[in-house]
């Protein structure tokens, strides 16, 4: 009898203890109590770089991802640390004293955001090597990009966000409003033969980016046609030569300007058109069509849900 009633008081303690963690049967949302007793929903997250366990709406979040950092400011959510060296200028406000600086988009303060006890860390691919050490301090979140289904990615990491934050309504409201204006440029780039061709310009040298790619959401999704189907994928773009962009003979040249965002404001982009007798007399040129891109959107703060509709807006207008 005694026995019985010792294996009824267990079965009662762990049926509670299941209760109290609330597992759902995925084993992906739980509930787990704070120093004060209150209970708070977690969200399991497996990813890249592994599996985290994140409470809902944390606190004290710490953000190196200028596309996620975009989005939290879109959807009206707080931040305590950022990387400020180069912050894209449309987020400046994140200078501001009241948000710490971080350390650099590949070199993480670890001793800064160990001070700060943070609830959340989030990190894409430049800090991909500080994934481990930045889990010892707090849980460590890895959102990515795919290039090769940016537009499906990008939805699926944004409403992740929205799930943590508990933002959900806010996020389809918005990536409703994108959606649009993507099936709107599309049909109007997918409507002629002419075609396009983005590049990067980074001191004095150029690399061209194809479907597929870092920037190449312009052909998969926004529906320009590439001037070259056969440009290696590769984050960095394939170096090509002027005459390169002679023989390829774009319609429209579509310029991102790492100079401008990164070497301390100084531009090089200028130099590849003007007075550029290899260049002078292809059609972009000749046409009038070269169209410089904003290098924050662009090349820093990609896959947010500010920079993506103005990535589109500028396209559209590129090539009216």
């Amino acid at each position: 009898m005694k026995k019985k009633w010792q294996s009824f008081i267990l079965i009662l303690i762990m049926a509670l203890f299941a209760a109290g963690c609330g597992t759902d049967s995925n084993g992906n949302n739980a509930r787990e109590s704070d120093d004060n007793g209150e209970q708070k929903e977690t969200l399991t997250i497996t990813h890249e770089l592994g599996e985290t366990t994140v409470e809902k709406n944390p606190e004290t979040v710490i953000v190196f991802d200028y596309g996620v950092l975009d989005s939290l400011d879109l959807l009206g959510i707080e931040v305590t640390g950022v990387p400020k060296q180069t912050l894209p200028a449309y987020l400046s406000k994140y200078n501001d004293e009241k948000y710490e600086h971080v350390g650099g988009l590949k070199e993480p303060d670890f001793e800064k955001i160990h001070s700060l006890s943070p609830d959340l860390i989030i990190i894409s691919t430049r800090q991909l090597e500080a994934y481990d050490e930045l889990s010892e301090i707090a849980p460590t979140l890895f959102i990515q990009l795919d290039t090769n289904n940016y537009l499906e990615s990008y939805k699926q990491n944004t409403r992740l966000l929205g799930e943590i934050f508990e933002k959900e309504a806010e996020v389809e409201v918005e990536l409703v409003k994108v959606e649009e204006a993507i099936k709107e440029l599309n049909e109007k780039a997918s409507a002629n033969d002419e075609t396009g061709l983005i590049i990067l310009a980074n001191e004095g040298n150029i690399s061209a980016y194809g479907p597929g790619s870092r920037f190449g959401l312009l052909h998969d999704e926004f529906g320009v046609k590439p001037a070259d189907e056969n440009i290696e994928v590769s984050t960095h773009g394939q170096n090509v030569s002027f005459e390169y962009l002679r023989e390829k003979d774009p319609d429209y040249l579509f310029i991102v300007d790492r100079g401008a965002v990164v070497e301390g404001g100084q531009s090089s982009a200028q130099s590849i058109v003007e007075n550029n007798k290899l260049i002078e007399n292809i059609k972009a040129v000749k046409n009038d069509n070269v169209v410089y891109l904003n290098a924050d959107y662009w090349y820093l703060a990609g896959g947010g849900l500010i920079s993506v509709a103005e990535m589109v807006k500028e396209i559209e207008a590129g090539i009216q």
